[in-house]
């Protein structure tokens, strides 16, 4: 039997060259191999291109190996948070792979051949969310454990106060955005739809893509000429107020519509530097979607230098104060498009008293920007909840689980070869056998996207939700707007599969009700489509628990696999620089414990009595690691996420060494158990010999044996593995 584990990017990466060998050396005592796919940033790019490379530097496909796999009865995957590149990530990922010998080739914004045409469609493959649809072929069931939701009760973690005069707010475009723009249809039949671009009569054929009958097909654009107005209304908002203008969107997963939305922001906030030097910043190559960081960086070699970055700074001296990313390195809100991922950062500005940072690092009340409608009505809900009952205290609030659906790639906004910018004035129509089922009349500039939802993958979530609230016990609530074209169908299936037996609430009103479950000590389960998903798994963990990297998320697949995700990584950037100042490390495993643990069951429950044995140590072991508070701290010199693995471990040899139910593990980790307790205080004094020191990792996006040998300094840990 085999487990296959992710190799990933960034902390999780550096986690795994730690915990893996761990995980690898116990695991073997229970029949069950762990074999790895690296489904990295550097591998997916490598992968693409192997008429590019020599012999040697040439990698398999291993994301599109493991998307096979997952479609089989019996797969079992353990999965750890990947980069969703945006394009300034790619690009630092391409430099450095080039920097190491690899002869990968530029990604080019402008292709101004069929090569470089091919070039960019290839590394399209490789941007934003490549990696969760092709895995995620089954719904989601996300939620705390019951040992991980006590500890944090009684371990809360430290709240802001709320202040009810707090100028704080969500803001969103009230018309002409995706929400207001969209139609809906239910496919009556099997077919090839195509999407057609209508100008003046003549029609082009832009895609053409299968459904099936009963699939949920969904579109809508967005207006950019009243997004530019909605922009320059919330500047000058945040100027009258005096406070942050801060811009939240997905420019990762939502990688061809969000990156454009940025933009947007980017230049009407900038709008008279765009004016000024807008014929230089064509001549420079610039590309507003990639943020200002790339605009200052190619501005470096201007003529014009100093007269543009003099008017830079009239500007930010002038027109609203901005929300900082980093505030001692002049990193603001519009740098990077990557920088600021709305699910992460909006529960942290809320966490933080409904709080951003201004350029001098100080807190300040901020105006949330979230401009399509769609969900930023959450956050809104979160705001009106704690002006009217204060701050969420962690230490008696219940717990909000989800139940999302995502599999087939269900709902995959703007992140895919739906989602297109309008070059012209059209009208855009989708046709099935003749008959045009959708249709909308867009600008030049506009976005315009369409999603599908396959039948069995919403039967399926119907299904789960189902069987989740009736194993719990607690209220299910659909999170789906009658106002909402695409939600009124889905709405219907769930009514007629379920009748009026569950709760159906519009996104804003399912998050009042349930904060008012949650803040009288009660769970409940948010049921929902899959951007609420990714949302809602971030939002209510981090207010619950402070962090969503402690979240048990299962994947239970259509044909019978399961995948077990292992966290959140959205502060892996910041949590590896500390690893090159300080050789400290403070990622938190527990997401790779609680999966590792319930990927045994899954195996246990096919009949491996070993690996359910397995199984109950691991859930012991997390228990003590709770219990001893051994989670990585954020300073140097104290436990980090290395030593963390040493309690684990420690803790997992000791309970294998007492059960009863399988003599021959018993009577070998008692011996194990031995060398790890007698020798823990010489393990961890030469872990911390090694840490509060700069170190070179040997890459970022490239790991290697240099970063492998940081990540395991301990000799003596390191033989008694080999024991192992």
């Amino acid at each position: 039997m085999s487990i296959v584990y992710t190799f990933t990017d960034e902390s999780p990466a550096l986690a795994t060259l730690s915990f893996l060998p761990i995980a690898k050396a116990f695991l073997k005592h229970a029949n069950i191999e762990i074999t790895t796919a690296d489904i990295s940033l550097a591998a997916r790019i490598v992968s693409s291109f192997p008429e590019c490379l020599k012999d040697e530097q040439k990698c398999e496909d291993a994301l599109a190996k493991l998307g096979e796999l997952v479609k089989l009865d019996g797969a079992n995957v353990i999965k750890t948070p990947n980069i969703s590149a945006s394009i300034p990530q790619l690009k630092a990922c391409i430099k450095e792979l080039q920097s190491k010998g690899y002869n990968v080739p530029n990604y080019p914004d402008e292709p101004q051949n069929d090569n470089e045409k091919a070039i960019k469609e290839k590394y399209a493959k490789v941007l934003g969310s490549a990696v969760n649809p092709v895995l995620r072929q089954g719904n989601s069931d996300r939620r705390s454990t019951k040992a991980v939701k006590e500890y944090a009760k009684a371990n809360p973690y430290r709240t802001k106060t709320f202040s009810k005069d707090s100028k704080s707010c969500v803001t969103c475009m009230s018309s002409d955005d995706f929400f207001s723009n969209e139609k809906a249809t239910l496919i009556k039949e099997n077919g090839t739809a195509k999407l057609y671009k209508v100008v003046n009569g003549a029609k082009t054929e832009l895609k053409s893509f299968d459904v099936v009958k009963d699939e949920v097909m969904d579109a809508t654009f967005m207006n950019v000429a009243k997004l530019d107005e909605f922009y320059e209304k919330q500047i000058n908002h945040c100027k009258q107020e005096n406070i942050l203008f801060s811009l939240h969107l997905k420019a990762t997963m939502m990688k061809v519509s969000d990156p454009v939305l940025f933009a947007h922001a980017l230049k009407v906030y900038f709008k008279d530097l765009f004016a000024e030097f807008g014929d230089e910043f064509a001549n420079l190559g610039i590309n507003p979607n990639n943020g200002l960081s790339e605009l200052l960086s190619k501005v470096e070699n201007s003529s014009k230098k100093d007269l543009i970055l003099k008017r830079y700074e009239e500007i930010l001296n002038t027109r609203a104060p901005i929300s900082m990313v980093n505030s001692d390195k002049g990193i603001t809100n519009l740098h990077v498009p990557s920088d600021v991922i709305v699910d992460a950062s909006m529960p942290a500005m809320l966490k933080n008293g409904a709080k951003l940072w201004d350029k001098n690092g100080a807190e300040m009340d901020t105006n949330a920007v979230i401009p399509d409608q769609t969900y930023a009505t959450i956050y809104q809900a979160v705001l009106d909840d704690m002006r009217a009952n204060g701050s969420i205290n962690p230490s008696v609030v219940g717990s909000v689980s989800n139940v999302g659906l995502m599999a087939k790639k269900a709902q995959e906004y703007g992140s895919h070869d739906k989602t297109f910018i309008a070059d012209c004035d059209a009208t855009y129509q989708i046709e099935l056998n003749g008959e045009v089922l959708l249709s909308h009349d867009v600008k030049k500039g506009d976005i315009y996207r369409i999603n599908l939802a396959k039948p069995d993958a919403i039967a399926n979530w119907i299904k789960l939700a189902k069987q989740r609230c009736e194993l719990s016990g607690e209220q299910g609530i659909f999170w789906l707007d009658s106002k909402r074209a695409s939600d009124r169908i889905i709405i219907d299936l769930v009514k007629k599969e379920l009748g009026e037996t569950f709760l159906i609430l519009s996104p804003y009103e399912a998050c009042k009700k349930s904060l008012e479950i949650i803040r009288s000590g009660k769970n409940c389960i948010s049921i929902t489509g899959n951007v609420l998903r990714d949302y809602l798994t971030d939002l209510f963990p981090i207010l619950e628990l402070g962090t969503s990297a402690k979240m048990l998320s299962i994947v239970p697949m259509l044909n019978g696999g399961a995948m077990f995700e292992t966290g959140a990584g959205g502060s892996a950037p910041k949590q590896v620089e500390q690893v090159v100042l300080e050789n400290h490390l403070r990622w938190d495993s527990l997401g790779e414990f609680l999966a590792l643990q319930s990927s045994l069951e899954f195996e246990g429950n096919k009949g491996n009595a070993k690996a359910k044995v397995m199984a109950e140590a691991f859930d012991e072991a997390i228990s003590h690691y709770l219990n001893e508070n051994k989670a990585p701290s954020r300073n140097a010199k104290e436990n980090d996420n290395r030593t963390s693995h040493v309690y684990f471990a420690i803790y997992l040899a000791n309970a294998l060494a007492k059960q009863n139910n399988d003599e021959s593990m018993n009577k070998f980790f008692k011996v194990i158990a031995d060398k790890l307790n007698s020798n823990s205080s010489k393990i961890i004094e030469e872990y911390m010999n090694e840490e509060g020191k700069a170190v070179e990792l040997g890459g970022y996006y490239v790991l290697g044996e240099v970063a492998e040998k940081i990540m395991r300094p301990s000799v003596t840990f390191n033989e008694i593995l080999k024991s192992i």
